[in-house]
């Protein structure tokens, strides 16, 4: 792979992971618990040392990148329609929206990890796939225990 077509890679997956923050930044804004606003502050935070990484990544080349491990999917979001953000979300449609955030990110840095040829790459992407598919259990969790039950 190319220095062009690299830099081009990760700084899309940049834009991806700013889109993140800042909408974890503005579910805040929404959410109407503290328990709530601190988990999406949390959540921002982690985005934010992707963009750390990404950045680490570019300008020092590959680390080493810890081995894939499977995160488990409780497939919730699969079967639930997605819903839009509004200044009067409920704590089931945020966490119906991150959920899905987290399903597209993690499905993008897939894609990408089987498209590119570096062995290193594929492993960043891998990784960072991975963490996308956590943060979307932490949610699918949080839905499972206080959406669902009283359902």
């Amino acid at each position: 792979m190319n220095a062009d077509k690299f830099n081009e890679i990760i700084n899309f997956a940049v834009a991806r992971e700013r889109d993140a923050v800042e909408f974890y930044q503005d579910l805040q804004k929404k959410a109407k618990f503290k328990a709530q606003k601190e988990m999406l502050k949390e959540l921002e935070n982690m985005e934010k040392g992707h963009i750390i990484t990404l950045n680490k990544l570019r300008k020092k080349g590959f680390a080493i990148v810890s081995e894939k491990k499977e995160v488990p999917d409780l497939k919730i979001s699969n079967y639930i329609v997605n819903v839009a953000t509004s200044e009067n979300m409920t704590y089931q449609d945020i966490l119906i929206v991150a959920m899905k955030r987290e399903e597209a990110s993690k499905n993008l840095y897939t894609d990408l990890a089987a498209r590119l040829e570096s062995r290193e790459a594929q492993q960043v992407f891998q990784r960072l796939a991975q963490e996308e598919a956590s943060h979307k259990l932490k949610f699918e969790k949080l839905y499972d225990e206080q959406v669902l039950k009283d359902n």
